[in-house]
């Protein structure tokens, strides 16, 4: 059993280090998601007076809205230690079993991406989810035969930015099944300026509201831009954040007051220049921009029609008019939506 299988968010790169330490270890510190935070309250503390394991949880959401720091607070919370893996790491039912068999009372056990288990990982989690046991095969052949090892009581967290490829029998094992919400910007300001305290940066209030309000409502974008403009800050301003510091490093570094990015733009450029405003295919898109289709469909899209930038129709993207007014061009005189 490869160490990288049982947690592979540990590898030697500085900004997962930065993200891990700016991570909140109590459920009280952790900024937005009121309701969640409600809910798992009440499921923590219950499971504390009644001194046993927590339910199942899984939790679902876009990436970088805080599942794995979630997880890591329950196991914070209930005092167990935290075991990391991922979907696509668990190829074998072996590579599972191994992870298992090593969990203790009470131990928590996060898997990210669970939708991408494999149908014969998922079926060992089954019994071991409901019953606490697993069948493990010895010897092959006619000689095999199958050993029920009982596990002991322990908690399974899994994260997931896409719920509905969970099986129907997978997800109904989970005790608590729960969404998270992006966030809104002054839930990120407080994100910042709490990430600014960590990092030690000096910035003011208004500078952190610059930052939030480009984050696409998402904490990991929050703390990525809080990173660039602490180095721009460092080398043009003697490391004091403000406003007008915070503005201009974010254009340097092509982020907009909308949040979007060079490839965000192009997409919107290559729809309403090129294309007059749309219907465009989706794999004609991604030529155009030079990206995977998946890569549109799964980071970039979801954000343009969220802002009401992008519209998805039978026949193929559109630009909306407040495309157009972003990028400063003219709506056509037939609007796009209406093809």
């Amino acid at each position: 059993m490869r160490e990288e299988f049982v947690d592979p968010i540990a590898r030697d790169d500085h900004d997962q280090r930065t993200d891990s330490a700016l991570r909140p270890r109590k459920l009280a510190d952790f900024v937005g998601q009121q309701e969640l935070k409600k809910h798992l309250a009440i499921v923590l503390e219950a499971a504390r007076q009644r001194n046993e394991a927590a339910d199942h949880l899984l939790l679902a959401g876009p990436p970088g809205l805080g599942k794995t720091t979630m997880a890591g607070i329950v196991a914070a919370e209930m005092g167990a230690k935290f075991h990391v893996t991922s979907g696509p790491a668990l190829e074998r039912a072996g590579d599972l079993a191994a992870i298992l068999t090593k969990l203790e009372e009470r131990d928590v056990l996060f898997i990210d991406e669970v939708h991408r288990l494999s149908r014969v990982v998922e079926e060992i989690l089954y019994p071991a989810m409901e019953d606490f046991q697993i069948d493990i095969v010895v010897g092959k052949g006619p000689a095999a035969s199958s050993i029920r090892l009982t596990l002991p009581r322990f908690t399974l967290i899994g994260a997931t930015t896409r719920t509905g490829m969970i099986t129907g029998p997978l997800r109904d094992r989970f005790g608590l099944v729960t969404r998270l919400e992006y966030y809104e910007p002054d839930e990120l300001r407080q994100i910042v300026q709490r990430a600014a305290g960590i990092l030690d940066v000096a910035i003011d209030h208004d500078a952190a509201h610059e930052i939030a309000s480009r984050s696409r409502g998402t904490p990991r974008i929050a703390n990525r831009l809080l990173r660039r403009v602490r180095d721009f800050a460092q080398v043009r301003n003697s490391g004091a954040v403000t406003a007008a510091v915070a503005d201009e490093a974010l254009r340097v570094f092509g982020v907009d007051r909308l949040g979007l990015d060079k490839v965000d733009r192009s997409v919107l450029q290559i729809i309403c220049e090129r294309f007059g405003g749309g219907p465009v295919g989706l794999s004609t898109l991604a030529i155009a921009v030079s990206e995977q289709t998946e890569t549109i469909e799964d980071v970039y899209e979801p954000f343009l029609i969220r802002e009401g930038l992008l519209a998805r129709t039978p026949r193929g993207r559109v630009a909306t008019t407040a495309a157009y007014e972003h990028l400063g061009l003219t709506p056509p005189d037939r609007s796009p939506e209406l093809f």
